[in-house]
C-alpha cells in the first residue's frame, strides 16, 4: 500500500508532462553509445536515427546514469518512444558514461542486455579537442600544458566523492579529465566486470570519418538491423565553438604520445587491432 501511495505522489508531481506520465508504456534503450567524448558520437547517433527502424530518444545525451540517476527509471523512460507493434530499436548516446565510475554497474542492473557502442579517438587529439572546447566556453583559464600538468591535483579525491554520494556531480571530473579520459583500457576493463565483450562494439573514430558508410554498416549489423544507405554523411558537432587557431605544441604532442603509448598498447592487445595512434 505504501508503494502505491508513493507512486501516486510521484506521478502527481509530473501530471503536466505527457512523456512522463506515459513512461510505463515507453521502451528502455536497445543500445547506448557510452563514449568517448570528442570522438564523433554525435555524428554516429545522427546517422543511426535516420535508419527507418531506429527511433530517436528525446535527446541524444540523456545523462541519466551519470547525472540524473536519482530521478528514477520513469524519468529515464520518458525520454524514449512508446511501445509499438512495429519493430524498431531506440537508444541514446552520453559520452561521459564510459568514464563515470558508477555508470557501468547502474546500466548492468537496469538494462543488462543493452548493446554498448564505444567510439575511440587518438587520445592525444581527443585531449586537445577537449581542452579547446573548455577554453572556448570559459571553463578553462590555464594553458593546455598547465592544465595537463595540474590534472592529477585537480582530480584528487573527485572519484571518491562520486562513489560515496550518488548525487554528487563533479565539474572537475567532467571538465579537467584531459588525460584520464584517454586511458581507454582502464575504463573498458571496468565495464567488462559488468558486461560480456559480445555486447560491445568498438569503433576507431578516425575510421568513422574516413570510411563512414562501412562503419555505419558495421553498426547496423551489430544492432541486428537491415542495411540502409544514407545519401550523405554530414559531420555533426555538439554546439558550435570557435577553436583556437593555435595548434598543439610539437613538444607537448611528443610528450603525450609517449605518455599514452603503454595504455594504447594494452588497448591494441585487448582489441586485437593496432590503431596506429602515432
Amino acid at each position: 500500500m505504501k508503494k502505491v501511495i508513493k507512486d501516486a505522489l510521484y506521478f502527481s508531481q509530473h501530471l503536466s508532462d505527457y512523456r512522463f506520465i506515459s513512461s510505463p508504456f515507453r521502451k528502455l534503450p536497445d543500445f547506448i553509445i557510452i563514449g568517448v567524448m570528442k570522438s564523433g558520437t554525435t555524428s554516429l547517433y545522427n546517422y543511426l536515427i535516420q535508419h527507418p527502424q531506429i527511433m530517436a530518444a528525446k535527446n541524444k545525451e540523456v545523462h541519466f546514469f551519470d547525472k540524473n540517476f536519482h530521478q528514477g527509471i520513469y524519468w529515464y523512460k520518458s525520454h524514449f518512444p512508446l511501445y509499438s507493434n512495429i519493430k524498431y530499436v531506440t537508444g541514446e548516446g552520453s559520452p561521459y558514461y564510459i568514464f563515470h565510475p558508477l555508470v557501468a554497474q547502474r546500466i548492468a542492473k537496469t538494462i543488462p542486455q543493452v548493446k554498448l557502442i564505444v567510439v575511440l579517438r587518438n587520445p592525444v587529439n581527443r585531449a586537445f579537442s577537449h581542452y579547446q572546447r573548455n577554453a572556448a566556453r570559459g571553463f578553462e583559464n590555464l594553458s593546455f600544458e598547465e592544465a595537463i600538468d595540474q590534472e592529477e591535483e585537480r582530480l584528487k579525491g573527485e572519484r571518491e566523492k562520486i562513489l560515496n554520494d550518488e548525487r554528487y556531480k563533479s565539474r572537475k571530473h567532467i571538465f579537467y579529465s584531459y588525460l584520464s579520459r584517454g586511458r581507454y583500457v582502464e575504463q573498458i576493463q571496468n565495464w567488462l566486470h559488468y558486461f560480456p565483450q559480445k555486447q560491445f562494439l568498438f569503433i576507431k573514430s578516425e575510421d568513422l570519418f574516413i570510411n563512414t558508410s562501412e562503419i555505419y554498416s558495421q553498426v547496423l549489423e551489430f544492432l541486428d538491423l537491415p542495411q540502409f544507405k544514407l545519401n550523405t554523411y554530414e559531420v555533426y558537432l555538439t554546439g558550435e565553438y570557435k577553436k583556437s587557431r593555435k595548434d598543439m605544441n610539437s613538444e607537448t604532442r611528443i610528450r603525450l604520445l609517449e605518455y599514452f603509448e603503454p595504455y594504447n598498447q594494452k588497448l591494441y592487445d585487448f582489441l586485437g587491432d593496432d590503431y596506429n595512434w602515432s
